[in-house]
Formats: structure tokens, C-alpha cells, sequence
């Protein structure tokens, strides 16, 4: 039987800045009365982080952390895993578990959230992940505190690491071979579909232990996942299969390609090799609410929110970072990032004005002689060119207006202009032009260029340009901000 709680009361999120912790913790915020975020590196947890979040330090290998981390805690959500810890990590995962089970019990948890693996048919040899994943599983209910447990094929979404091998596979090699294990089944799962199972599983205080499988909505396996993920990308593949190519001949081969993902991927490789699909189907039946989604969907999904989180972040780093930083250059997924700020003298309202005066018969403030040979040399290989005789007048922006080879995706008057360009690139390019008012009448100008590079072609052009984008956008921002007594962060 099963006892519902209107909410879980305080929960723990174990493994918080982890790729699933951070899935979920707005979820968690929204449904619990107060949310405690347990992580080895707590400043790995981005801010601003909603109001009844706290953040501790804790390791689920060194006990006494865990003591403080659970005290007062109705609801605990395990998403820890080894899996970067070696060849001892099945040790070292059972260790961590039986540490969190028994101080679980001791502080008087009532319920264990656990996110484990989708295992292969009954009979069959199993992977060093999938019997630790499951021994994980087993130790957290010999706490005797009721533990719902979620076992997950692949999951598919940005920062998953499934997803990301299969990215980084498809974004750089136009020819790949594949073993056979490529061509196992499995179950993938939408981020959004796992992330509302964890949440639902935090609205009640179950009086005994479960176990569900969960999948998307169809069976597929590592092939038609990369070929997917090319279409939507578009970016033809050539596959070769091979029938020789051991799990750990292709882990090393792995290595050469995907090296920040090596150890990770090892693992994904040895689970690979054995089906993962849903057999016991009663997680539909326990959750009626949630409806997975396929595999296309799953990959849309997990691109655009990729791209809209890469926008939120960029939205709140000059609040969260002014007074550190006057510039920053990163990657995400397959985005490059160039982002210029700078603390300026005048009005949100004011120093808005300016930007969007850009464009067209005001040229582009620096280097508009390079624009206009950027916009020749477009035109030559078949792309709009500069179109100066747009007749877009300057201050006056409209979403969806041309404005030389950009146009105009988003206007709000008086905060932002986000420009995206109509160049034939191998990619995707943006321009964003931001003010936002700093509480004393001041305001904090930025600049943010973002191009999502496709396959290998973008990133040989992004890295060729690199130096004169730098040299361009940096002089181009001065220049703007020159015009409003512009003044550099403190460092």
C-alpha cells in the first residue's frame, strides 16, 4: 500500500551537480518545502540557485559528511555513481550506497529515490555497470527505509554520456565503423520523460520498496540512434559494419576520438554489448500520467533544450558574475561562446538605444569595411551578401526584420536584440546585444556571439576565425560602449 503526501517535506538530492541532479533540482525546488544539494564540489552547483536551496559538502564514501547532509531530511534522491573511479568502481559505488543506507536509517529518511541501470534478459552475462548499478539498488533497501528505484537505459540529452559519446562520434567522423555490439537494442529515454518520473516518484512516502523499468516509447539501439542524431544535425554518415571489433577494441578506439569521455565511455561500451529494453511494463501503469516519447522526439527535445538552457544561462551571468569578469570564451555541446560585458554610466533604456542603432546605414561601429567583404564573399558562394538596401532604418527593430545578413529573431525594446545570421555557415550563428539595469540608475552592457558549429567542417571554421572574430567583436563592443563612459569590471 501505498501512503501519498501532498509534498516530500525536505529532500536531499545526493549527486546534485551531476548531470541528473541538475535535471531535476528546479522540480524538486517547486514541489519540497526545502531542498538540501549534497556534492564532493559544491561549486560546481551554478547560481542563482532558487530560495529554499541549500548547498553541502558531502561524499557518500566518507561518513560522517553524510550525518550532517541527512539530518532532518524526509525524502533522499540518490543519483550518485563511480563510474569515473577506476577499475574498483563497483567497490567503490557498494561502499558509497551501504555508507548512505545505514546513515539514511539512522536519521529517519522515509523515502529513497534511486536512479539505477536497465538491466538485459534474465540468464545472461551482465556488465561490471549494469551488476553494480543493480547491487547499488540492493544495498539501499537493506536499510529497511522504502526505496523506489528507476532502472534507465540510455538517457538522451545534453550532458547525458550516452548522448554525448554518440555526439561527439557523429559531429567528427564522417565514416565510422561499427561492431556489432552497435546493433543491440535498447530502450532510450527523453530527459524530460526520466525527469518526470523522479519527480512523481518525490510526491508520496510509499510503504514498501519498488522497482520499475523505464523507457521511451520505442526500442532502437546505438545505429539508428546516431543516424538520427545526424539527420537532425545534418550531417550524413557513412556506417561500415564490422563483425570484429571487440567491446574493448572499440573502448580504445573510443579513447582516440571521444578522450574526455574515455573511462565513462568504457562503460557504456561493456553495457552496450547486452540488450537493455523495458519487459516489465508496470512503470506505464504506476505513472498514467507521463507519456514517453520515441526516439526522434527524444532528440529534438534534447537539442532545442540545449540551446534554450544555453540562452537562460547567458541571460544571468552578468548578475551572477559583474565584478569578476568582463569577458568569457566556452563550449557547450556544440556551441562556441565569445561573451563581452562591461558596467556603463547611463540607463538600460539609454545605452538600448544605441544597440539598436547597429546595423544597416550605421554600419557595424568598427571594421565595417571586413563586414562588407565578409558580405562579398557570402554572396560569392551563394548566400544573401550584406544586403545593405534592406531599407532597415536605424533604432527601429522588429522581430523577423532583415538587417543586413542577419535577421532580427528577437526584439524586446529597451533589453535585448538577438540577431541571427542568414550566412551560409557550417552552423548556426547569433549576435545578442543586451542592457540590463544594475539598481543605481547604471546599467551592465553585453555582448554575447554564439555559433553552433555542424560537424567537422564547424569546427575547423570556427577555430580557423577564431582570432578575427575575437579581434572584431572585442573592438566592436568598445566601440559601443564607448559611447556610454564605459567602464571596466573590477577584478
Amino acid at each position: 500500500m501505498t501512503r501519498r503526501a501532498a509534498a516530500p517535506g525536505t529532500v536531499l538530492i545526493a549527486g546534485a551537480s551531476g548531470y541528473v541532479g541538475t535535471l531535476v533540482l528546479d522540480g524538486v525546488a517547486a514541489l519540497a518545502s526545502g531542498v538540501r544539494c549534497m556534492t564532493r564540489r559544491p561549486e560546481r552547483l551554478l547560481s542563482p540557485l532558487p530560495k529554499n536551496v541549500e548547498v553541502v559538502a558531502g561524499d557518500v564514501l566518507d561518513a560522517a559528511s553524510l550525518t550532517t547532509a541527512l539530518a532532518g531530511i524526509d525524502t533522499a534522491l540518490y543519483l550518485v555513481h563511480g563510474l569515473s573511479s577506476g577499475a574498483a568502481f563497483t567497490e567503490v559505488e557498494l561502499q558509497g550506497a551501504r555508507n548512505f543506507a545505514a546513515a539514511a536509517r539512522a536519521a529517519g529518511v522515509q523515502h529513497i529515490v534511486y536512479l539505477g541501470a536497465l538491466s538485459q534478459p534474465a540468464g545472461k552475462e551482465t556488465s561490471a555497470h549494469i551488476f553494480s548499478r543493480h547491487a547499488v539498488g540492493e544495498a539501499l533497501r537493506n536499510s529497511g527505509v522504502p526505496v523506489t528505484e528507476f532502472r534507465a537505459s540510455v538517457i538522451i540529452g545534453s550532458g547525458s554520456m550516452p548522448f554525448e559519446v554518440v555526439r561527439a562520434l557523429v559531429e567528427r567522423l564522417p565514416v565510422m565503423v561499427t561492431p556489432r555490439w552497435v546493433r543491440n537494442s535498447f530502450q532510450p529515454l527523453a530527459e524530460s520523460d526520466l525527469r518526470a518520473y523522479l519527480l512523481h516518484a518525490l510526491t508520496e512516502f510509499p510503504a514498501n520498496s519498488a522497482v520499475y523499468e523505464i523507457g521511451g516509447a520505442e526500442a532502437t539501439d546505438y545505429r539508428q540512434l546516431m543516424r538520427e542524431y545526424g539527420r537532425q544535425r545534418r550531417l550524413r554518415r557513412l556506417m561500415l559494419p564490422v563483425p570484429f571489433v571487440t567491446p574493448r577494441l572499440s573502448s580504445l578506439w573510443l579513447g582516440l576520438v571521444t578522450p574526455a569521455h574515455f573511462r565513462v565511455g568504457r562503460r557504456i561500451v561493456d553495457s552496450a554489448s547486452h540488450p537493455s529494453v523495458v519487459r516489465d511494463r508496470s512503470a506505464l501503469v504506476r505513472f498514467p500520467e507521463i507519456h514517453p516519447v520515441g526516439l526522434t522526439d527524444s532528440v529534438r527535445q534534447a537539442l532545442d533544450s540545449e540551446l534554450q538552457q544555453l540562452w537562460d544561462d547567458i541571460a544571468v551571468w552578468p548578475a551572477g558574475q559583474m565584478g569578476t569578469a568582463s569577458y568569457r570564451s566556452f563550449k557547450r555541446g556544440a556551441c562556441y561562446v565569445e561573451q563581452h560585458m562591461a558596467r556603463l554610466d547611463h540607463s538600460p533604456e539609454s545605452v538600448f538605444r544605441t544597440v539598436a542603432e547597429i546595423g544597416g546605414d550605421n554600419g557595424w561601429y568598427w571594421g565595417d569595411w571586413l563586414w562588407r567583404i565578409r558580405g562579398a564573399l557570402d554572396r560569392a558562394v551563394g548566400g544573401p551578401g550584406l544586403r545593405r538596401s534592406s531599407g532597415a532604418k536605424p533604432g527601429l527593430r522588429t522581430e523577423g526584420q532583415q538587417l543586413d545578413f542577419w535577421h532580427v529573431e528577437q526584439f524586446v525594446p529597451g533589453v535585448r536584440m538577438r540577431l541571427r545570421a542568414d550566412m551560409r555557415l557550417p552552423g548556426q550563428a547569433w549576435l545578442e546585444l543586451s542592457a540590463s539595469g544594475t539598481g543605481d540608475g547604471k546599467s551592465i552592457l553585453t555582448q554575447t556571439a554564439v555559433f553552433n558549429s555542424r560537424g567537422v567542417g564547424g569546427m575547423l571554421y570556427w577555430n580557423a576565425l577564431l582570432p578575427l572574430h575575437r579581434l572584431v567583436f572585442s573592438r566592436m563592443f568598445a566601440r559601443l560602449a564607448e559611447r556610454s563612459a564605459y567602464v571596466v569590471p573590477s577584478a
